[in-house]
C-alpha cells in the first residue's frame, strides 16, 4: 500500500512535469485557453480520487483530458456558444504576426477536419503522444490512430495548400 505522502509527492511530480503539455493539448482539442486550464484541473482532480486504482497515471491522465474536451464540445454544441476568444498576441510584431498567421491557418484547418482526425493529429504530432497512447486517450485500436492520422494529415495540407501556404503545412 503506498502512504498517503508517497501518493502525493507522486501526484504533485506528475502535476509539475504534465500541467503544461496537458494544457496545450486541452487548448487544441477545445480552442479556448481558459476551457483548457479547467478541463486539465478537472483531470488532475478525478485523477487524485482514482490513483490508487490507476496502472498508468499519466495514460489516465491524457484520456481524461480528451474525454474531458470533448464533453466541453458537446456541451458547446448542445447550449450554442460563441466561438472562442482570439490567442493573446505575440510580443515581436513581425515574428509574432507570422506565427500568429500560421498558427490560425493550421488552427482554421484543423477545424476543418472530422473529429477523430483532429484529435488523431493533434494527439499523434501536437501532444507528441505515440500512436499506442494516442489510441488509448482515443479510446480506439492503434490502425485506427494510424488511419485518422494518415488521412487527417492529407486533408491538413489540401487545406492549408487552399489557404494558400507553399508545401502544404505539417
Amino acid at each position: 500500500m503506498v502512504t498517503a505522502g508517497a501518493r502525493q509527492d507522486a501526484l504533485t511530480e506528475l502535476y509539475l512535469v504534465r500541467y503544461a503539455p496537458m494544457v496545450r493539448l486541452a487548448l487544441l482539442l477545445t480552442g479556448d485557453r481558459q476551457t483548457a486550464e479547467d478541463v486539465v484541473q478537472d483531470a488532475f482532480a478525478a485523477l487524485h480520487l482514482a490513483w490508487d486504482r490507476l496502472r498508468s497515471p499519466d495514460a489516465a491522465l491524457h484520456a481524461a483530458v480528451v474525454n474531458n474536451s470533448r464533453s466541453v464540445l458537446r456541451h458547446r454544441t448542445v447550449v450554442g456558444r460563441n466561438p472562442p476568444e482570439a490567442p493573446p498576441e505575440a510580443p515581436s510584431a513581425e515574428h509574432g504576426a507570422m506565427i500568429q498567421m500560421q498558427l490560425s491557418a493550421v488552427a482554421a484547418a484543423l477545424g476543418t477536419l472530422p473529429r477523430r482526425q483532429r484529435e488523431a493529429v493533434i494527439l499523434r504530432y501536437y501532444a507528441d503522444l505515440s500512436e499506442a497512447e494516442t489510441a488509448a486517450a482515443m479510446g480506439v485500436r492503434q490502425g485506427s490512430v494510424k488511419t485518422h492520422a494518415h488521412r487527417g494529415l492529407a486533408a491538413l495540407r489540401r487545406e492549408l495548400r487552399r489557404q494558400g501556404w507553399p508545401g502544404g503545412g505539417p
